[in-house]
């Protein structure tokens, strides 16, 4: 039952103001027909049956049988009433076939005329009601109905429609107004959760949706002063780190040869601490001033690639079609280098890289090795800034690598999937929806 139900807030309000809707114009319909329609039925059989009454108030048993039917009314009660008589066997001759047999009617005129009675109406210029009455089965009797059209309850019927459908529109727009607020609410939020931040949203809606709203634009402009203020510290912090860093170098530039090992210790060591800040600033500014463009994931892929086999790595390459997608290049180039920089860190040698589609909405990449692998209880943990993983895998660099990996992924609407291979190793499938 829960499958059949919208998930969306505002489909269940919708479906909710349609179902009580819908009760509301059956309800309004049983009591029109209860009240309105049921009554008037009944008035006009009512009339029907004291007409045929006068039929045969006046003529005897006897003398029913011997007189001709039309004989049976005078003439001045045929001009006025329209009523007619046939025998049986000419009735159907006047359209008796046409016509169509009602069972509450009948129910209903059978308890007027005191017998079992069968009425049928027909619809010609105007409707005709036949009825076979119980004082004489033998015959039909037909009775145009002057006032009776089926345009007198198309008011009705258009009051009901009309109604039911501006109902349902107004309920729409109301539903479609409380939650117009949540939905440019939720557009906000997935903005920020990719490092865009965009204006104060408007204070409309109720006041629940007022308050919410805005305690999400403190909550916005928070996190902006403080990305704004953590990439200031980063700044000079890596400004102020730079600077001895160059001095150190100049000084290990004058040293003697004889102190070749040491000077070749302290530049490596120095190429370290500026790849580590470097890793700093780009987890800090995650290249939110890069734009999207329409690029091939492969043809990143393979330039990357290209330039770690021109390093005489050895590297597996399966790239399947994949239609071109919205990407943030640069972003996506430092995602696959740093994949293929632990892969090769980490890896017993040979890296394998392959792409392709999944359901024809996802495209996908995989860089896997044939290392140790990690435990499984600490996978999650990879994901977390400055956490390099088990032992096994090593403990080089910052560990911000796969922290920079999943946030610049996340910006693209991604997501990061870490397993364990069955041959050993770690494979690295990063997910990326087409649209």
């Amino acid at each position: 039952m829960k499958r059949l139900l919208p998930r969306s807030a505002f489909g269940q309000m919708a479906l909710l103001i349609c179902v009580l809707l819908l009760i509301n114009q059956t309800v309004s319909y049983v009591t029109v027909v209860k009240h309105v329609v049921e009554p008037s039925f009944r008035q006009i059989n009512t009339l029907l049956a004291k007409q045929i009454k006068l039929v045969f108030m006046n003529v005897s048993d006897e003398g029913r049988e011997t007189l001709p039917t039309d004989e049976l009314l005078s003439e001045q009660f045929q001009e006025v009433t329209g009523l007619r008589v046939y025998p049986a066997y000419l009735a159907p001759k006047f359209g008796l076939d046409k016509a169509t047999h009602y069972s509450f009617l009948s129910q209903q005129m059978s308890e007027y005329l005191g017998g079992k009675t069968e009425v049928r109406v027909a619809k010609e210029d105007r409707y005709m009601v036949w009825i076979n009455p119980p004082q004489d089965p033998y015959v039909w009797i037909k009775i145009p109905l002057e006032k009776f059209d089926d345009s007198d309850f198309s008011p009705l019927t258009f009051y009901l429609v009309v109604i039911g459908v501006l109902s349902v529109i107004g309920g729409w727009l109301f539903a479609r107004y409380v939650f117009r607020p949540l939905r440019r609410l939720q557009e906000a939020a997935n903005q920020v959760a990719q490092g865009k931040y965009p204006e104060r949203l408007a204070l409309n809606g109720t006041t629940e949706i007022v308050g919410v709203t805005r305690a999400f634009n403190s909550m916005a402009f928070g996190i902006k002063q403080l990305e704004d203020d953590r990439t200031l510290l980063m700044a000079g912090i890596s400004h102020d780190l730079r600077t001895p860093l160059t001095r150190i170098r100049l000084a290990t530039e004058m040293l003697d040869d004889r102190e070749a090992f040491f000077k070749e210790g302290i530049e490596q060591d120095i190429e370290d601490m500026n790849e580590i800040i470097d890793q700093f600033i780009t987890y800090i500014k995650l290249d939110r001033e890069e734009l999207a463009e329409k690029k091939s994931l492969n043809e990143l892929i393979s330039l990357e690639v290209k330039a770690e086999l021109a390093q005489g790595h050895n590297i597996s390459v399966d790239l399947q079609e994949i239609p071109q997608l919205m990407l943030r290049p640069v972003a996506l180039k430092r995602v696959i280098s740093n994949l293929l920089g632990n892969a090769k860190r980490y890896g017993g040698g040979e890296i394998y890289v392959s792409s392709g589609m999944r359901n024809k909405k996802i495209a996908f990449f995989e860089i896997a090795d044939n290392g140790p692998g990690i435990p499984k209880d600490k996978i999650e943990q990879l994901f977390k800034p400055f956490v390099q993983g088990d032992n096994a895998r090593g403990g080089q660099g910052s560990g911000l690598g796969l922290a920079i990996v999943q946030r610049f992924v996340n910006h693209h609407g991604g997501k990061v999937l870490i397993t364990n291979r069955k041959k050993g190793g770690l494979s690295v499938q990063i997910e990326l929806p087409l649209i």
